[in-house]
């Protein structure tokens, strides 16, 4: 049995298992996302996101988010700001009957990687404009994430690895607090630009807990080789 085969392996039996254990959750839901973040220059990337957002485990759309945005590194991979949109139709249910919203939506954002011994750890500050039908919002997110490789040393090619983040929502008017995520999931490296991850998280907002599977691909293939 090949490396590949086995982390494989050991990523579906994790995965059946943690949805045998939430699938008892009637009101748990599926995210099902992709993440692209494609260099286009010597330090431009283009972002480009979609995620599709189910009240069930399929079916039952709760929200489609497309998110798309140019950011530059100021250094080297690294420190990276970002100016970005995105559309969003959320169709959220009242009184068993669904409603749909439309949102656009621009962000700024700063991202930040570091490196504690094997541990990769990014922080992301982001602060929304929300045109929400005929209401405006603002908004601040704080990210903190955590890749730990479980199988090699490093985050290398086909390493397995825990992934780990706590995010807070900020609302710039009353009131302050909006919600707050925590996530856990096994990821694995396919090469050094695609990756996937199935976990879940819980998410905390109008006093109430929700869970939800997620299921995620991450590409990073540079669309230039430029480095000039």
């Amino acid at each position: 049995m090949t490396h590949f085969t086995r982390y494989l392996l050991v990523f579906v039996c994790a995965l059946f298992t943690l949805t045998a254990a939430i699938g008892q959750d009637t009101d748990s839901g599926a995210w099902y996302m992709y993440f692209g973040n494609n260099k286009i220059g010597k330090n431009l990337y283009w972002h480009n996101e979609i995620q599709y957002r189910n009240h069930n485990w399929g079916g039952d759309l709760e929200q489609l988010l497309l998110r798309t945005g140019v950011g530059f590194n100021l250094t080297e991979n690294n420190n990276n700001l970002l100016l970005g949109y995105g559309y969003i139709i959320s169709q959220p249910y009242h009184q068993n009957e669904k409603s749909e919203i439309l949102e656009h939506r621009i962000f700024q954002q700063f991202i930040n990687k570091e490196t504690i011994g094997r541990v990769a750890i990014q922080n992301r500050y982001r602060l929304e404009e929300r045109f929400v039908s005929e209401d405006y919002k603002m908004r601040f997110r704080y990210f903190m994430g955590f890749n730990i490789p479980l199988s090699q040393s490093r985050m290398a090619p086909k390493t397995l690895y825990l992934s780990l983040y706590n995010e807070i929502f900020l609302n710039l008017n009353a009131p302050v607090f909006d919600r707050n995520r925590v996530y856990g999931a096994l990821g694995y490296t396919i090469n050094n630009t695609l990756k996937v991850e199935a976990g879940y998280m819980t998410q905390l907002y109008e006093n109430n807990y929700r869970g939800q599977f997620q299921l995620a691909v991450f590409n990073t293939m540079p669309f230039s080789s430029r480095n000039e």
